[in-house]
């Protein structure tokens, strides 16, 4: 028997907390819903520092918005009424940035506003794809619903996203290890040496000749290197923020061997799950297609979407323009031609995107296996040579010795 801690919410909407001795946690649930209490949370206590922490550094916007989705999801599939859930949510946001936020959207819905429009406030935190799904869900009459759809789209999307971040850290570690370690060679411990041969006169051996001259041109220009640096990447960040600075990139990163198919593969992913939820929730199929652009990351993926949008309001299916636009993977449009056919593309686009939330993840996968390797190679055969030249310096000096 173990203690669990619960959060639940009463039948007059009130938040009840407490705790609960049972063998699992499916039984303390079991025990607050016979009790008339709603269930949010059971399990080990959760730690308040840790709590204010943690989304602050780590979770951010995302984790915000996939709080919130969650929590009103499970409320309104309780039958508490909006404006009740939306001010228990904000008792239970613990970040008070978006405990504000979540005020302001109760404040503009009590106004009068409907709860898509109340989310419009804060384009920031809620994208015009869960807008246009919360306003089809109100006019459907099926809210709640439409909640649970955009909390699995918003888990899913924040999973893969940490995915692929989380596989990047290590590799990018391991190079700027390598790079401080070439630094503090240059500018620490290959000085040393040139003070050796200019007292003993000696002959510098070449590849400790080339050391040395490194050493300097790090020793003396080393902040010119790093305000150069430092103005390319502002400049570039300039640049890849206007339209066509921006194409540009995103059609470059697409060519990178490996990446690039891992990053087709992911917006390939993430347009299949927008299109999933929203077609799902009958928004029309050429708002969907216009809405999920919108959620992508890759401008020319997104820009082929234009024409893609344009082919379904001539009455070409949105099979046939998806093949045409080349930016999506060969399955793509066999998956939806199959969905059009039988009737249930929001079906197939759902199982498109697990198809390639899955070889997004090889493909993170090949590309980190190649690349950690080749990091290691390059960093040991450099960090190496240095090595070498300064041991070979070590006998030339010994070897005058005797």
């Amino acid at each position: 028997m173990s203690t669990f801690f619960f959060r639940a919410v009463a039948t007059d909407g009130r938040l009840r907390t407490g705790s609960f001795t049972a063998e699992t946690e499916k039984a303390v649930a079991l025990e607050l819903r016979k009790q008339g209490l709603t269930p949010i949370y059971v399990g080990a206590e959760q730690k308040k520092s840790f709590q204010l922490k943690l989304p602050a550094l780590i979770q951010g916007k995302r984790r915000d918005v996939l709080f919130f989705t969650q929590e009103l999801s499970t409320l309104l599939n309780a039958g508490i009424p909006v404006d009740r859930a939306l001010s228990i949510t904000s008792e239970l946001t613990e970040r008070p940035h978006f405990r504000f936020i979540v005020s302001d959207i109760l404040r503009v819905l009590k106004g009068g506003k409907t709860l898509a429009d109340s989310l419009a406030v804060h384009p920031d935190y809620f994208s015009g794809l869960y807008v246009n799904m919360v306003r089809a869900g109100e006019a459907s009459g099926s809210l709640a619903g439409v909640f649970d759809r955009l909390a699995d789209f918003e888990r899913s999307r924040d999973d893969l996203r940490s995915y692929i971040i989380s596989a990047m850290i290590y590799p990018t570690l391991l190079a700027l290890v390598g790079l401080g370690s070439i630094f503090v060679l240059l500018n620490f411990v290959v000085p040393r040496f040139a003070t050796v041969f200019s007292e003993s006169r000696m002959k510098t051996p070449t590849p400790m000749l080339i050391m040395l001259e490194l050493s300097e041109i790090v020793q003396d220009y080393w902040w010119m290197a790093a305000l150069a640096l430092t103005a390319i990447i502002i400049g570039f960040r300039y640049y890849i923020a206007t339209p066509g600075g921006r194409l540009w990139w995103d059609t470059l990163r697409l060519r990178i061997p490996l990446l690039g198919d891992a990053l087709r593969k992911a917006e390939t992913a993430r347009f299949a799950s927008a299109m999933a939820t929203l077609v799902a929730n009958s928004v029309p199929l050429v708002q969907s297609i216009g809405i999920s652009a919108a959620i992508l990351n890759n401008r020319l993926i997104a820009g082929a979407l234009t024409a893609v949008a344009q082919g379904v309001k001539r009455g070409e299916g949105i099979a046939g323009p998806i093949r045409k636009s080349g930016v999506f993977p060969p399955l793509a449009a066999h998956l939806l031609t199959v969905g059009e056919e039988t009737g249930r593309l929001d079906q197939m686009f759902k199982r498109m995107a697990e198809i390639y939330d899955a070889d997004t993840r090889a493909a993170i996968k090949r590309f980190t296996a190649l690349f950690e390797p080749l990091v290691i190679l390059i960093m040991g055969v450099m960090v190496g040579a240095m090595i070498l030249s300064m041991l070979l310096a070590i006998t030339s000096i010994n070897d005058v010795a005797v």
